[in-house]
């Protein structure tokens, strides 16, 4: 019997915006300190996206640059899927235009939104096509412009978020590398506790707001670092478990990059020193679904990352989302 596919990653890129807004300059904008927001973040400056450039732009830029890196070109790209929660339209999705920019002219292409877990999801849809043949080369594309939906009169969260875009090729690879485990999973009846209305809001979603302003991410934040600080250390011990590995096993843990405390309480109950936890967020901020994959290609641009590493890729985000990835690093 033949065996399926495995699927790995063979090539990574990312773009950040060049602007940048650091925390000295909110200080100006909004009642908070630099000390404040370090203390309680981990988060020096965050790249802004000028408001004159399209999302699609920058996630084009990062899509060219893994499918550089993966030694193939965009005409043997079979599929797109871009992960955003602010897309420059409905519609055509962010996929769409990504495949015009790069004329990927043979691939299909689609928005996936899992907020913050939406690169973990969309490698889990990546290796079913792969596994099954159904395609040989998939582009993974996670592309976000949080400032666009930021209010900067609201402390509690302008501090927090950023824009960048990361990419992955996703194909076929040696059955001793690729994906070795996965697993998505979602809480839907506490999603109202990040919320970013498009098309519909409520009288609630007005009452959470500054007048005027209803199409920005109001957050709970205690109840998120909740949520986050237990997940990401149990969806990481349950795709180990599920891939036979121990935290020992694991050369890096790439996780969603939000708060430095929840990635020091995840290290901490997984019994990992904070090297082992790759983290971008101090001059990046929360990127939402692109930072696993901005970090992934800064890992492998810095030559961190060997051919055989074990690694884990675990984020959680509005939805509320969660999911988490074992896989053996494919790439020299």
């Amino acid at each position: 019997m033949t065996k399926p596919y495995k699927a790995g990653i063979i090539g990574t890129g990312s773009t950040l915006p060049e602007s940048k807004l650091t925390n000295l300059q909110l200080e100006h904008i909004v009642e908070t300190t630099d000390e404040w927001i370090m203390k309680r973040t981990g988060i020096r400056e965050r790249c802004i996206l000028d408001k004159e450039v399209p999302l699609a732009k920058l996630a084009a830029d990062a899509a060219a640059k893994a499918i550089e890196d993966a030694g193939i070109t965009a005409a043997d790209i079979d599929l797109i899927i871009a992960t955003t929660v602010t897309p420059d339209y409905l519609t055509p999705s962010l996929a769409c235009c990504v495949q015009k920019e790069i004329q990927a002219a043979r691939a299909a292409a689609f928005d996936l939104n899992a907020a913050c877990t939406g690169f973990i999801y969309a490698l889990q849809v990546a290796q079913e096509f792969i596994k099954n043949g159904t395609y040989k080369h998939i582009l993974i594309v996670s592309a976000e412009a949080l400032s666009r939906v930021t209010d900067y009169e609201d402390r509690k969260t302008c501090v927090l978020f950023g824009d960048g875009a990361g990419a992955v090729v996703v194909s076929a690879v040696s059955q001793e590398y690729g994906i070795e485990a996965s697993i998505i999973g979602a809480k839907g009846e506490d999603g109202g506790v990040l919320t970013i209305p498009c098309c519909y809001w409520n009288d609630e979603d007005l009452e959470k707001r500054n007048e005027g302003k209803v199409q920005v991410i109001w957050m709970d934040g205690s109840e998120v670092f909740t949520f986050a600080s237990r997940i990401m250390a149990e969806s990481t011990e349950q795709v180990l478990e599920k891939s036979g590995l121990t935290p020992q096993d694991i050369q890096f843990v790439f996780p969603h990059q939000a708060n430095i405390r929840i990635l020091q309480n995840a290290a901490k109950r997984l019994g990992l020193s904070m090297d082992k936890i790759y983290s971008n967020l101090e001059y990046t901020g929360n990127i939402s679904s692109a930072s696993i994959p901005v970090c992934l290609d800064e890992a492998a641009q810095k030559k961190l990352l060997k051919k055989g590493d074990k690694l884990v890729l675990v984020a959680f985000g509005g939805g509320l989302t969660y999911g988490a990835v074992t896989l053996t690093w494919s790439k020299n």
